[in-house]
């Protein structure tokens, strides 16, 4: 099979698992797990500080309000259309962080120059264990796999993201006369008093 071959099969599986989630339909245990290992070796390629091209729509805390999430994709324009940056804490207290998450990562891993996943506080071990995410899985899968795949998979998500400065024109008019090497040394001190 050729390549082009084998990547039309992948696509085509891959936009046939996104129909389903967006639908808000799980995926099973097998799928998620594919679909997770090819995410980290998407996630493995990128940055602890990840480039976004802007235009750029900036999402934060789903927190497993899929519908939420499907109004904010009818609102702003669906993957691939719309690049976007989603900051973390996609599970817990919602009742659909599964799904949530799950779809994410499907659209990351179909469209992975289009949709930037940061890792929040709620992608952690211990903070899934506590808001909801864990007994989640028990509770749709029956067991703690998909769980574990996904906390694992969180390992690799990016910490932040850095938006080119084209996106700010019209608010910082003043940001066009600072030099390349200056704003360097503006972005290591606001890193620097954010304690990194």
């Amino acid at each position: 099979m050729s390549a082009d071959l084998a990547a039309a099969s992948t696509h085509g599986n891959l936009d046939e698992e996104i129909a389903q989630l967006m639908q808000c339909k799980p995926l099973s245990e097998p799928e998620v797990r594919a679909l997770c290992e090819k995410a980290k070796e998407i996630l493995m390629d990128e940055s602890n500080v990840q480039p976004v091209k802007s235009p750029v729509t900036i999402c934060g805390d789903i927190h497993g309000q899929f519908h939420d999430l499907a109004e904010l994709f009818r609102i702003g324009g669906k993957c691939p259309d719309t690049n976007y940056l989603f900051m973390g804490d996609y599970v817990d207290r919602g009742y659909y962080s599964v799904e949530t998450v799950t779809l994410l990562v499907a659209l990351k891993v179909r469209y992975p120059q289009r949709i930037t996943i940061l890792r929040g506080n709620h992608e952690s071990r211990q903070i899934t264990q506590v808001y909801g995410f864990y007994d989640e899985c028990l509770r749709k899968y029956g067991n703690a796999s998909v769980w574990k795949i996904f906390t694992d998979l969180f390992d690799y998500f990016p910490l932040t993201a850095l938006v080119k400065l084209n996106v700010f024109p019209h608010f910082l008019p003043v940001l066009h006369h600072i030099g390349p090497k200056r704003m360097k040394e503006i972005m290591i001190m606001i890193l620097a008093f954010l304690g990194y």
